[in-house]
């Protein structure tokens, strides 16, 4: 269980962070930009919430819950070393994503199939559902490039991946199954 008494610390105050192994870091260090752009990711799904119900809001709740544990994961390096730790940090798991996978399926399934690309927009989830999947790709982007220097959980990288096309197949069900898609017509303002 985590206990927070006090919200600031004021070591931090210099430019520099600890990571979850203890090690600190400049604040712009990219392990830190990595999981901050999931923290920033995890906040505009906080938004697509505020217009979400049923299903869809369950599912974007352990979305969230998810990003907290990939954070936690994005946060602590060195992992050759977890099997020597008292408490082995938190990883992504391949369950995780094979659920993101099924629930794509799922939302997919009664959806007609693209003849263009989409525009973001059509419903208010489904705009925030946009924002999501490019917050998504950004910490993609960054996991990525994180991953050519030191070592990522590989499910990490592919939870980002899938969860991006989660975004987008959510917002083409939020268009009224699609119906209310936003379609871009190349050239049409020339």
């Amino acid at each position: 269980m985590i206990v927070l008494n006090k919200i600031y610390t004021r070591t931090g105050d210099g430019g520099d962070t600890a990571l979850g192994n203890g090690t600190r870091v400049a604040k712009h260090d990219l392990r830190v930009v990595s999981y901050g752009t999931v923290d920033e990711l995890n906040s505009v799904v906080g938004l697509a919430r505020l217009h979400a119900t049923g299903t869809t809001d369950d599912m974007l709740q352990m979305i969230q819950n998810d990003l907290f544990d990939l954070g936690a994961d994005l946060c602590t390096p060195d992992m050759d070393k977890d099997a020597e730790k008292e408490y082995p940090p938190l990883r992504m798991v391949v369950e995780q994503i094979d659920r993101l996978e099924a629930e794509i399926d799922t939302m997919n399934a009664d959806l007609t199939p693209l003849r263009s690309f989409i525009l973001p927009g059509g419903s208010a989830l489904a705009a925030h559902l946009h924002q999501c999947r490019t917050v998504a790709r950004r910490a993609e982007r960054m996991t990525v490039e994180l991953a050519t220097v030191e070592d990522v959980n590989p499910s990490a990288v592919k939870y980002l991946n899938r969860l991006s096309d989660w975004f987008f197949v959510a917002a083409r069900v939020a268009n009224d199954g699609g119906k209310a898609d936003v379609l871009w017509v190349p050239g049409a303002n020339r």
